[in-house]
């Protein structure tokens, strides 16, 4: 897949969304109703929107974070698609690491992603960044590649409160 220099730098940018007799992000602890704030507005979360975000962006790009039910690959978790897809890469050499992850895939580039990885009870020498020697870690230590994407995505809020007359229905 071609690999464009987008998402470089910080992005502002804010998004109005209409939503009327439907449930955008439903809260599981509540019979999954509308998530709301104490004062009646709705809520959308970060996560909400992210995945909305990373289901549209599949139907072109290749998507780090899949969902179970939206799944393009045979991948069953994060940890067997990073190992499978990135397994001719360097674990322990992060700046390789990081740039193929970012190549690799958009939402990873966009809004970051944590690679962590135990040691398995080997001692790892870790490659230095931009000193070209190594760095020796303990028995128990492991590896952890942080990325920071420039797309930070915030919780969403209603303008007006959110007209919940839905009550527990039960049916004998």
């Amino acid at each position: 897949m071609e690999t464009k220099e987008t998402l470089k730098n910080k992005i502002d940018f804010a998004v109005i969304i209409s939503v009327n007799k439907a449930n955008p992000n439903g809260d599981p602890l509540s019979g999954n109703r509308p998530r709301i704030t104490y004062e009646g507005y709705g809520e959308l979360s970060d996560v909400c929107i992210k995945r909305k975000i990373r289901n549209r962006l599949m139907e072109k790009y290749d998507i780090f974070v899949q969902s179970d039910d939206n799944r393009k690959d045979d991948y069953k978790s994060l940890r067997s698609r990073a190992e499978g897809v990135l397994s001719d890469v360097d674990i322990t050499n992060e700046k390789k690491y990081r740039e193929a992850a970012c190549k690799q895939w958009i939402d990873v580039r966009a809004f970051g992603q944590v690679f962590a990885y135990k040691a398995g009870g080997k001692k790892i020498k870790k490659v230095k960044e931009g000193t070209g020697g190594t760095e020796e870690k303990g028995e128990d230590s492991g590896i952890s590649i942080g990325i920071r994407g420039p797309v930070s995505i915030h919780s969403a809020f209603s303008v007006i409160p959110i007209n919940d007359r839905m009550s527990s229905i039960q049916i004998t």
